[in-house]
């Protein structure tokens, strides 16, 4: 989802440091698609192999994970199951606006503009099954866990925290707030700088803390109040929100109605064809599972070969300086907890 709570929120930012040694769940397909979108070509195209192969996705799920593994971060990569019914019209949204985009990436490319082509490359982005299922064979072989979300992996993940057998989310959005995730970290890069979509710049970025108990208490709301005010401007189940509030008069709005749901929405002008508890109790009611393992294994250097040099060209030298990289730091630390024991 993308509801735009960010404005609303206290955000701290954190250090890799401070994370060193925490379990964390990826919200996998959001990671894969920033990379789509980031890691591209001056023209704006993205990174492919000799076959034509998109690698944008495995470029940078490969360095960026193995320089947080450098920093012991602990990740599990939660991916997003069958989408829910309510979400099919968002789902039919984007794919128009992907055509609409690729109709005018053709025409810049015709027209030789780079800018334009660049603007209109990073809207065209797309996650097939072949590369969801390549980039889940290269966590793997990482000795990374994957979790397979029954729908939402946001929700999966946030329950993952609630649990307590990770501490926190890693995603772009906030929306796991809204399942109940107390800690998400936010722009989780090591080089501590972040690329500009269709843009060849960079900006500055700082990861960043949201606590979800801080911000409730810092909004003077509740749980249920905080899924009403996302309601109200907008989630991938009511496209857009009711029309004139955007964050900050919703939650004005939500504080006035306090916990009487029913007349806050009989009195504002909700234009959906469903009332409001069919997205309200489906974000309460998300799909989970326990069905699940968290493992932490030995990195299979020779399916991690296979994946990046055999079949997409990546430099077999730098791969291997990588995993070289990872071993000997593990060796290490295993070998400074035993002199502990003596």
């Amino acid at each position: 989802m993308g509801v735009k709570l960010t404005e609303l929120l206290i955000r701290h930012e954190i250090s890799i440091d401070a994370l060193k040694g925490k379990k964390l769940a990826v919200d996998a397909f959001n990671t894969l698609f920033q990379f789509l979108t980031t890691i591209r070509q001056r023209d704006g195209s993205p990174l492919m192999d000799s076959h034509g192969n998109i690698t944008s996705h495995l470029a940078g799920l490969f360095n960026r994970t193995t320089k947080l593994m450098e920093s012991d971060l602990k990740l599990a990569f939660v991916f997003d199951g069958k989408a829910p019914e309510m979400k099919s019209e968002e789902t039919q949204r984007r794919r128009e606006l992907k055509e609409e985009a690729k109709l005018k990436h053709k025409e810049a490319v015709s027209k030789q503009d780079i800018e334009e082509m660049k603007k209109y490359a990073s809207r065209i982005s797309y996650l097939n099954e072949e590369m969801i299922e390549e980039s889940k064979e290269l966590i793997s072989a990482l000795g990374l866990p994957i979790l397979q979300a029954p729908s939402e992996g946001e929700a999966q993940a946030s329950y993952l925290v609630k649990k307590g057998d990770v501490w926190g989310i890693v995603s772009q959005d906030a929306d796991s707030l809204l399942f109940g995730a107390e800690n998400i970290i936010r722009n989780l890069s090591i080089e501590g700088r972040r690329k500009k979509a269709g843009a060849l710049a960079y900006t500055t970025v700082k990861p960043e803390l949201i606590v979800l108990s801080e911000n409730l208490a810092h909004l003077g709301i509740t749980q249920d109040q905080l899924i009403v005010l996302a309601l109200l401007i907008g989630t991938d189940y009511n496209i857009g929100g009711v029309k004139g509030l955007g964050p900050k008069k919703g939650l004005k709005i939500v504080k006035e109605y306090e916990l009487d749901f029913d007349k806050l929405f009989k009195n504002i002008n909700w234009e959906f064809d469903f009332n409001w508890k069919e997205p309200f109790n489906l974000i309460k009611n998300m799909p989970v599972t326990d069905d699940y393992k968290l493992a932490w294994e030995d990195i299979d250097e020779d399916k991690v070969v296979e994946i990046l040099c055999n079949r997409h060209d990546f430099s077999k030298e730098r791969v291997l300086k990588k995993i070289e990289n990872l071993v000997k730091q593990k060796e290490e630390k295993k070998q400074t907890g035993l002199k502990k024991w003596f």
